[in-house]
């Protein structure tokens, strides 16, 4: 199988990307890829960190500002000009786009050139390239039921996110080997992979509350944010500026403290672990705050906005959840409810339907 796929910007695009291709990979030992993403951001790095073929295209979003939505839109034309010869050069079976404004001239393109689309929605709002290439693909596949409400039923399919089958894949690490006590519970702290000035502000204010605790506590600063945490210690706080095995520390963890991105979505409702979310305000759409109440809504987790993130309204939410082994319960059994574990499984299949025995492009 060829394919073409296209993602950019942050890792709750490139990620679950990466997730289709893996795939994708494991059905079909001869497929070929092309990843076409921008020429500045995450992907133009991590994609060929990892062996795939990779075309970057200058793009940025619209604004605002009406000289830069000006300069946008002349990226976009040349963006279409420079894929169209590319995607006829490489002749794919399907093209996928996994969210960022890189995606719109991909799947546009493909479309008008007569080739099988589909595009995957991470979050539960959709983003504006995603809206509009609604009439420009073949299938929409989106990670939270309630996304199904924003688009066409004829076309539209709850998969899940595709991130939900590399959490299945990773194994559970011993607490000792991180100097942490196999006896009490432990709680995570993370806001992104980036880590919040904000949040970090106030933690540096409520870290020390944390010694008088039951319960152990990992702290994930950001490596931008790190050295104003390195010389705290206290006992039960291991305080760290990144998590390489993030995902096999998921697995030891009684709570989460984080954002509401669609990855940690993904990742939190596949192992169903209680989380106390703490949306990020700054993205578009407010769309973190609605991925989780999603979560909040079905009993999976406990909302805290940013503007109210202090010691007390913190602390007393950790303290409700861990001590009342019957909320915790019901907050796993309901993240598990709304995990999809065969989420890659799922794409795949719609991949083959799409594509079937011929080739990706439609007989016009």
């Amino acid at each position: 199988m060829r394919v073409i796929i296209s993602a950019g910007g942050t890792g709750g695009h490139i990620y679950p990307a990466l997730s289709i291709i893996n795939k994708i990979k494991e059905n079909d030992k001869n497929s070929e890829f092309l990843y076409i993403g921008t020429t500045n951001r995450m992907e133009s790095k991590i994609i060929p960190e990892n062996k795939i073929p990779y075309l970057g295209i200058e793009m940025q979003g619209l604004s605002k500002n009406p000289l830069k939505s000006i300069k946008s839109i002349k990226l976009l034309l040349s963006s279409i000009k420079k894929i169209k010869g590319k995607i006829k050069e490489f002749n794919p079976d399907i093209v996928i786009g996994v969210g960022g404004y890189v995606t719109f001239p991909v799947i546009y393109t493909a479309k008008k050139l007569g080739y099988k689309t589909i595009i995957h929605e991470q979050n539960l709002i959709p983003g504006k390239s995603n809206k509009m290439l609604i009439k420009y693909t073949d299938k929409i596949a989106v990670s939270l039921p309630g996304s199904l409400e924003y688009f066409p039923k004829s076309k539209t399919i709850f998969t899940g996110n595709p991130r939900s089958s590399e959490v299945l894949k990773a194994k559970s690490i011993k607490k000792e080997d991180l100097g942490l006590s196999k006896d009490k519970k432990l709680v995570l702290i993370v806001m992104g992979s980036l880590g919040s000035m904000t949040i970090n502000q106030e933690l540096k204010n409520i870290v020390n509350e944390f010694k008088n605790k039951p319960y152990e506590v990992i702290l994930v600063t950001g490596n931008n944010y790190y050295d104003e945490f390195k010389n705290i210690k206290i006992k039960n706080v291991k305080i760290e500026p990144f998590l390489n095995n993030m995902l096999n520390v998921l697995k030891i963890c009684d709570l989460i403290i984080t954002r509401a991105g669609a990855s940690t979505i993904a990742e939190i409702t596949t192992i169903g672990l209680p989380a106390i979310f703490v949306p990020s305000p700054y993205v578009a759409n407010n769309h973190q705050y609605y991925n989780a109440l999603e979560l909040v809504n079905n009993k999976a987790g406990l909302l805290l906005e940013e503007k109210d993130f202090n010691a007390s309204n913190l602390l007393e939410k950790i303290d409700l959840v861990l001590n009342d082994s019957k909320l915790w319960k019901e907050m796993h059994d309901n993240s598990l409810k709304l995990a999809n574990p065969s989420s890659s499984d799922k794409i795949y299949q719609l991949i083959l339907e799409l594509v079937g025995n011929e080739n990706g492009k439609d007989n016009k």
